[in-house]
């Protein structure tokens, strides 16, 4: 199987910003007001005032930490998903498909988007995944705190945003050492829980499940076949079935077209490809075996997602812009 190239992901951009920013909040925090020459390359701040409530599934060509202080959403990252609670730290990773719904009124919270280079001067080019596990496919990627680190972490957000305003000397390089804490404070949480080490899943079963869950998520654009991740979880694909069926009530061959279904509906939503082009592009044989394949999962033909897409994003704006009118 062939790996599709040129799969769209989102860059750190006005552009992006749009997607995911209500333009008619008057937050103060962070990059929601800051005017563009006191803004840094590379790097964004943000507190959950003015988010977009319901954002996805997409994908980025950045890092992504998230902090909910209070309320409550559900996350999705790959084909795991998640009840986000207070106290909760939440991360994806450069080209991880990820979603986001179901967010409480009452939900407050941060999130940073960083690129690698930004930080490179202080973690080296490619050591991020490997320094912290929560970058990695195979680590805990949603985890609570506890008050104190949730306290700390919060203290170095504030600091960022002063940082921003006050244009300061060597204001540059502060903002990324606050970010490096920040991202240190939540390693020694991880640490602390002990979360890599997998002794802790006393569920055998959920533990496979959730294994072939992120190997899914890594390779499902070039290993298609429940045979090929039997092989890298050491297990038989006849077991592999059956475990998951009765954790999920889904085989594993569903899993992988659901995350395959996934990745189509970020290109419907974020490019300009013909439903054609997009099945030549995820490897199908023709464009009618990806149209009955992505309706099979979904419920709608390619066009028709696109089109209803098309038309919630278009009403999510006019409201947006209405309220800012007003």
């Amino acid at each position: 199987m062939k790996l599709p190239d040129n799969i769209p992901t989102h860059p750190l951009s006005s552009h992006h910003a749009k997607l995911h920013r209500e333009t008619s909040s008057t937050s103060q925090f962070g990059y929601h007001q800051l005017t563009e020459s006191k803004r840094l390359n590379g790097f964004e701040i943000y507190s959950t005032e003015g988010m977009i409530p319901d954002y996805g599934p997409a994908k980025s060509d950045f890092y992504r930490i998230g902090i909910v202080i209070k309320g409550i959403l559900h996350m999705q990252l790959g084909l795991e998903h998640f009840e986000v609670t207070s106290n909760t730290l939440n991360f994806s990773i450069p080209g991880q498909i990820h979603a986001k719904s179901n967010v409480s009124e009452d939900v407050f919270g941060y999130y940073i988007l960083f690129e690698e280079a930004f930080i490179e001067s202080l973690i080296p080019h490619n050591n991020l995944r490997t320094q912290f596990p929560f970058y990695n496919y195979e680590g805990h990627q949603v985890f609570q705190c506890d008050p104190i680190e949730i306290s700390e972490i919060t203290s170095l957000l504030l600091k960022i945003d002063r940082e921003l305003e006050e244009m300061t000397t060597d204001r540059n390089m502060a903002i990324k050492m606050y970010l490096y804490l920040i991202l240190l404070t939540a390693k020694r949480s991880y640490e602390r829980q002990d979360l890599g080490n997998n002794l802790r899943v006393h569920d055998t079963n959920v533990h496979l499940v959730t294994q072939f869950y992120k190997l899914v998520g890594k390779h499902f654009l070039s290993l298609r076949q429940v045979t090929d991740y039997a092989n890298m979880l050491h297990v038989t694909p006849n077991h592999l079935n059956r475990v998951v069926k009765s954790v999920t009530n889904q085989t594993a061959s569903d899993a992988i077209s659901n995350m395959l279904a996934q990745e189509a509906k970020v290109l419907l939503r974020s490019t300009a490809l013909s439903a054609a082009e997009i099945a030549y592009r995820l490897d199908f044989s023709e464009p009618a075996a990806f149209s009955r394949f992505f309706k099979k999962i979904t419920g709608l033909t390619p066009l028709v997602y696109r089109r209803q897409e098309t038309t919630i994003r278009i009403a999510g704006s006019d409201q947006s812009s209405a309220s800012f009118e007003q």
